[in-house]
């Protein structure tokens, strides 16, 4: 390649524009693909059944031989938790992360007996990684996880840098956030940046991590017996300070959910959580120690099904049940969608006689990882970039951010609101819009790492929505004649001793069937005459389109 030749630069998400979660953004050349964070989104009540959601890597396989690196920009699970299945996808050569991220992300590997897929690399502010083409540096944010950086990559076109998740918090939990070495950034020169529109509409300042601890201290002061604290696993701020505040009020901490049981262990092994052998029981032996001695500490804030929280409040945990003199704690905000389920298990809890406390205006017991529009303000000053793509957030959330940039010195018209897939083009310091390359979502439900497709989870909201009917016909194909009279089984429509509705409807299918044979048919042609008598019907009389199932047995 000639010294000056033009080698255009492809910018573009897989995840994490128009959504909170699944973050995964890549940078493309002709000769190289390298991506930043690999995460995973929480279905809420409208994804039936499915634990996760993740990326289409449909693109990133197509282009196998180009995938170079993967970077990571901190631990929490929407930028790390859908690396196990993009590993069983294509082959990736090596996984830069900070300290702790790659401790999280081994345990996860481990866990899958997948250790051996992944060569992981750990970086700090001080490295800097040469992949193809693309030179790559990173400097330290403050979030609410130890060990979160941002990402420089100096191309052939001009210079790209990506916040990461950060807010600007100027007493954290941990180190300062390098707004120094961002300013040296900026005055280098800045061609694209990307940030995190996560609390775009929010005015002001996000609170301090250390703000938090006073609320947390007063809560667990004041509990009069057991307390329970759930809040995410890979809150690492927030654990140390649950913890310490639990120490200090002589309370033993009791450590429930396989993963916060990970995540403290690894926490503790690197300093990043301070407590003592002595703190920590186990659950069995709570029983030894007065009410008032104890924290539970658990996972379930998101009012999961399966997490500990949940278990607890249902009455299916072995060791710890709900009991009159108990204090929850909900240490963390509702992640969108989440309401529904967190308001169940916040009505199963007061049911059984627990004292409930959630993050509001009175006990501010949760501060957002996420900046407001003073620190994204801050921020686009600090890099002067040319170009602005607002990442990570709902579509008006990047849109509040992207006007944003233009009242602190963005040009209007070079800010892109983009959905993901779609891409700009970086080519001698210029950004274009671009292609659109292959995205999509897939939906992980239990042990299926290949997935479901969007037409299975439409036939589960279906079956939510509207119920199903099987409809069951004998026939004799060879003289064309029905055997007997279509037999109809419905589930979630309408109740079986309804024969009224229900033998109307068999009539319907009858003649339509008998129009059918009387000519040529087919068996496919069949059932769609079957599903469009039936469907029709069904929504004439109960404004309902159910999922409808034909079956044909034939006497030969």
């Amino acid at each position: 390649m000639q010294k000056n030749a033009s080698l255009p630069v492809s910018i573009y998400a897989l995840g994490g524009l128009g959504e909170v979660g699944k973050n995964m953004y890549c940078i493309e050349n002709d000769n190289a693909i390298i991506i930043i964070d690999a995460g995973v989104r929480f279905p809420g009540v409208e994804f039936p059944g499915i634990d996760y959601i993740i990326p289409d890597f449909i693109h990133l396989k197509n282009n196998r031989n180009k995938v170079k690196a993967l970077f990571i920009t901190h631990g929490h699970e929407d930028h790390i938790g859908a690396i196990p299945f993009l590993l069983q996808s294509i082959h990736i050569p090596v996984i830069y992360a900070p300290r702790l991220a790659a401790a999280l992300i081994k345990a996860r590997l481990e866990e899958r007996r997948m250790s051996d897929l992944a060569n992981i690399v750990e970086y700090d502010e001080n490295r800097k990684v040469n992949v193809d083409s693309f030179e790559v540096s990173f400097f330290r944010v403050t979030h609410s996880i130890p060990d979160s950086f941002g990402v420089v990559v100096d191309t052939t076109e001009g210079r790209i840098v990506s916040t990461g998740d950060f807010k600007v918090d100027l007493t954290p939990i941990g180190p300062d956030i390098a707004l120094n070495r961002m300013a040296q950034i900026g005055d280098e020169g800045v061609d694209l940046l990307l940030s995190d529109s996560t609390n775009a509409e929010k005015e002001g300042y996000t609170p301090s991590e250390k703000n938090v601890f006073d609320s947390i201290n007063e809560v667990i002061e004041n509990a009069p017996g057991r307390l329970i604290v759930s809040t995410f696993s890979s809150n690492i701020s927030r654990i140390q300070q649950i913890c310490e505040s639990a120490v200090n009020n002589n309370r033993k901490i009791v450590i429930i959910g396989r993963s916060m049981e990970k995540a403290v262990e690894i926490s503790r092994g690197f300093g990043y959580i301070k407590i003592p052998d002595a703190a920590i029981i186990d659950s069995s032996t709570i029983k030894q120690y007065r009410q008032n001695e104890i924290l539970i500490l658990c996972t379930g804030s998101q009012g999961e099904p399966m997490a500990a929280l949940s278990r607890i409040a249902n009455g299916e945990h072995k060791d710890i049940h709900i009991m009159p003199g108990d204090t929850v704690v909900f240490s963390s905000s509702a992640i969108p969608g989440n309401g529904i389920s967190i308001a169940n298990v916040v009505n199963q809890l007061t049911r059984a006689g627990a004292d409930v406390v959630t993050n509001n205006i009175i006990n501010d017991i949760h501060s957002s990882g996420h900046p407001s529009k003073q620190e994204l303000r801050l921020v686009l000053k600090l890099f002067k970039p040319k170009y602005f793509m607002p990442m990570h957030g709902d579509y008006r959330m990047l849109f509040i951010h992207a006007k944003l940039a233009e009242t602190v010195g963005v040009t209007p018209g070079n800010t892109f609101v983009l959905d993901n897939g779609d891409t700009l083009v970086l080519a001698r310091h210029k950004i274009s819009r671009g292609y659109s390359v292959e995205h999509g979502n897939i939906y992980i439900d239990g042990k299926d790492i290949k997935g479901l497709a969007d037409s299975v989870i439409e036939d589960r909201r279906t079956l939510t929505d509207n119920g199903m009917i099987a409809i069951t016909i004998a026939l004799d194909a060879k003289t064309n004649k029905l055997l007997e009279a279509p037999k109809l089984y419905t589930k979630g429509l309408i109740n079986q001793y309804n024969l009224e509705t229900i033998e109307e409807c068999e009539k319907i299918v009858t003649k339509a069937v008998n129009e059918r044979l009387y000519g040529k048919t087919t068996f496919s042609e069949l059932k769609n005459a079957i599903r469009e008598a039936a469907g029709n019907y069904m929504f004439s009389k109960l404004n309902r389109m159910p999922m409808i199932i034909p079956v044909i047995m034939n006497k030969n």
